[in-house]
């Protein structure tokens, strides 16, 4: 059974939760004409934000970015520092880091921000010494602003370390939470860690100020920025070769710009350390069900996406219901956290009236003639659910049905867990929490290795 803590946490959130959904379905029966120009994607009267941080803090540095300057959506990017180091450590005991792509030039000898060469970076982190940022050690942080212009990570230098990006999409049942909560900001940060990816959690409009399908359009959106992003890349290698090779100082200011601009510009972070032809989805609750809409859309229109290739996806104890109640709803409809009835609140507040209906396609993913590709077509899919969650038993469905037609789709199930166990950590501490983050690295990395399937159950 779950602890005294998860308990009376639970009953906590269930009441306060339960209070602000039904105070916003009777303002929305009032005001029928709910909504805005830019919409809503965190609540702050509601949620405890992170702040980002560009430098390596724990590891992981962070930093925001809008995507559309029509709304409010946005990505908080999760960059590793194992993007700084090349994993065959034999090399970087050489005293020098091997060749990483194109951009890798061992002849060259290129300063960072800070006026640290690489070989000094090599050294610095075979010595135990964690940089904070590019040239910067945890030393650094005691000088003052007045010695050292500090302006975090800045990608300068000649090595390139590409690593897989995963979308992540927040849970909420669509009408709370944001991708810089403390939670979902810890919760990242351990996946981009363990999984050794970059990871860009999602801000997406929330409901009832946006309905169906805001959210699902918003996570589209930022697909097709990924895209865009990695052709912007492609293309500032011609356009910018030169100026590398005339002035690395001057380069290190055109970086500086182009991430002033935003999203318009190249992203430099992206530029230097992503690859989008390694993408994983990666949905937590109400975000599984805009992760699972994004798969598909993305098999059915791969050559619109390109460079962008989905190769996996994880739905972590996904929003799903249906009208046939299954036997978990039935046996746990008063579960922890999110309940039979909150969850129909929930779904009343995304769904307009005349579309209200727990089999819209958004909710049940096993209705027949659900729109989009075939399930055969489907990327691997990993399903994580708690023995206590009462949406469990559709989504062992969902990856029993696309077992069938010969998809890997395991599932991870977590005995004495709740809905949003993993993603809660910050606050509930459970064992299960690291353990599940640790197998989902594991599933993952089966598909995002270059050398195959090198790592499995």
């Amino acid at each position: 059974m779950p602890s005294i803590g998860v308990k009376l946490y639970s009953a906590f959130f269930k009441f306060m939760l339960k209070h602000r959904l039904q105070s916003r379905l009777d303002a929305l029966e009032i005001n029928s004409g709910c909504g805005g120009a830019y919409g809503v994607t965190s609540r702050p009267d509601e949620e405890t934000a992170a702040a980002a941080n560009p430098s390596f803090t724990d590891g992981v540095a962070t930093k925001d970015i809008h995507i559309d300057p029509l709304t409010s959506v946005s990505v908080r990017i999760f960059l590793p520092d194992n993007c700084l180091h090349h994993p065959d450590s034999r090399a970087r005991s050489r005293g020098g880091l091997p060749n990483s792509g194109p951009c890798s030039n061992k002849k060259l000898i290129r300063r960072n921000s800070e006026g640290y060469s690489m070989d000094e970076l090599s050294r610095s982190v075979d010595s135990g010494s964690r940089r904070r940022s590019y040239g910067g050690g945890i030393e650094d942080v005691n000088l003052k602003p007045e010695a050292v212009n500090y302006r975090g990570y800045n990608p300068v230098g000649s090595n390139c370390r590409k690593l897989p990006v995963m979308l992540q999409f927040h849970g909420g049942g669509f009408v709370s939470g944001s991708n810089d909560t403390v939670a979902n900001d810890y919760f990242c940060r351990r996946i981009a860690r363990l999984c050794e990816v970059i990871v860009l959690a999602v801000g997406y409009r929330l409901a009832p100020e946006n309905k169906y399908p805001a959210a699902f359009e918003d996570g589209l959106k930022v697909l097709h920025w990924l895209g865009k992003q990695a052709n912007l890349a492609e293309c500032s290698k011609s356009f910018g070769g030169r100026r590398r090779r005339e002035d690395a100082r001057k380069l290190e200011d055109d970086w500086h710009v182009a991430d002033a601009f935003g999203a318009s510009m190249v992203e430099p972070w992206l530029a230097a350390h992503g690859d989008p032809s390694r993408c994983i989805l990666l949905g937590v609750s109400s975000g599984g069900n805009i992760a699972d809409y994004l798969t598909r859309k993305a098999v059915e229109g791969s050559k619109n996406l390109d460079p962008v290739k989905v190769v996996a996806q994880v739905l972590m104890y996904p929003f799903f219901m249906g009208s046939i109640p299954t036997h978990s709803e039935i046996r746990l409809s008063n579960s922890y956290f999110y309940d039979k009835a909150m969850c129909l609140l929930a779904w009343k507040l995304l769904l307009s009236e005349k579309e209200f209906s727990l089999d819209h396609p958004a909710a049940n993913p096993l209705i027949s003639g659900r729109e989009g590709p075939p399930l055969s077509r489907m990327p691997p899919t990993l399903t994580v659910v708690a023995e206590h969650d009462w949406m469990r038993d559709r989504a062992i469905a969902y990856s029993e049905e696309l077992r069938k037609v010969n998809v890997d789709a395991p599932v991870l199930e977590y005995k004495d867990a709740v809905h949003e166990f993993a993603t809660l950590d910050m606050l509930l501490k459970t064992p299960q929490a690291q353990a599940c983050a640790e197998d989902i690295s594991i599933w993952v990395k089966k598909y995002i290795s270059f050398r195959g399937h090198e790592f499995s159950y």
